[in-house]
């Protein structure tokens, strides 16, 4: 499936269209970008067709110094078949040689104010966010004391139960049901709400509520990282349950190992304070502070104690 095409840019940073108007719905399957300035040069053995090829002040004034012959040469190998478009930054005149070459393969030819840099930064961000690896999974995204909190757990247990009290407690939802993941960089999950459920909440036994409608805009957003994941499971008497916190259970989601607790589910428990609670640890423990580790190590400090008394 298609994610991006040379016409989504051309919306998304206002460039103007000189040429090749054929081709932009040419896909864009990377977000690397070229800057042909070797290619200008006549060297085509390594030429990336299949980026978007940016020309800025250096390839446009070496350029001005070819040829008529090489001139020609250089803009009819640089538009191929697989090229999605070609971007001239600083508002410069674009050659004659380039649009007759890119109308004869239907390359889109734009145009950009701003400066080669900038532009390309800004072309890079957008293509990487497009681009970037996604999946989809079965839970409860919640902005809970800015960290993004992942409900995750069998249908019925109370995922969305939960995320209400949260919304009530003022914290924020994103995406309840479904919840689109795309991967950034690395480290980096970014999770979202899919457009047609977007704000909704499913209760049952009272249906479907629109959380911005009873709650206000404050509680919800639209994106948010995904730093934790609770998995709620009903309670199981032969299971051993980590009671000190020293198990740093991980899920694996796209590429990236993702923090994940497991909490039992059973009545009396407050599973909304609970996972606030969880949020608060979590943050203390990205700042050096944890509490299980305090513990254990006061711990063994008075079994110590204890021994050389003893002796």
């Amino acid at each position: 499936m298609v994610k991006v095409r040379t016409k989504d840019l051309m919306e998304k940073f206002h460039l103007e269209l000189i040429s090749g108007q054929e081709g932009i719905n040419r896909p864009i399957t990377t977000s690397d970008l070229s800057r042909p300035g070797i290619e200008m040069a006549g060297y085509f053995d390594h030429y990336p067709a299949e980026r978007i090829q940016l020309l800025g002040k250096t390839e446009m004034s070496f350029f001005e110094q070819l040829s008529e012959a090489d001139k020609r040469d250089r803009m009819e190998r640089l538009c191929t078949d697989l090229t999605p478009g070609i971007i001239i930054s600083r508002g410069f005149e674009v050659p004659k040689e380039l649009i007759e070459a890119s109308e004869r393969e239907a390359v889109p030819v734009m145009r950009s104010t701003v400066k080669t840099t900038r532009l390309s930064s800004n072309l890079t961000n957008y293509l990487e966010g497009m681009l970037a690896p996604t999946t989809a999974i079965h839970g409860v995204l919640v902005d809970i004391y800015g960290v993004g909190v992942m409900i995750t757990g069998k249908s019925g247990v109370g995922k969305s139960e939960t995320a209400l009290e949260l919304v009530k407690r003022g914290h924020r939802l994103v995406a309840d049901d479904c919840v689109e993941i795309r991967q950034e960089s690395q480290d980096t999950l970014v999770g979202s709400a899919p457009e047609l459920i977007q704000h909704l909440l499913e209760i049952r036994g009272l249906g479907i509520i629109n959380v911005m409608t009873l709650f206000g805009a404050g509680a919800v957003r639209t994106y948010k990282k995904v730093s934790l994941v609770v998995n709620l499971e009903l309670w199981d008497q032969k299971k051993q349950y980590d009671r000190l916190g020293l198990e740093d259970e991980k899920m694996r989601i796209i590429d990236t190992d993702v923090t994940k607790l497991t909490v039992p589910v059973r009545p009396g428990r407050n599973l909304a304070v609970i996972i606030e609670v969880a949020a608060m640890n979590f943050r203390l423990k990205r700042m050096g502070m944890n509490a299980a580790e305090q513990f254990s190590s006061r711990l063994t400090d008075v079994i110590e104690d204890g021994d050389h008394e003893d002796l």
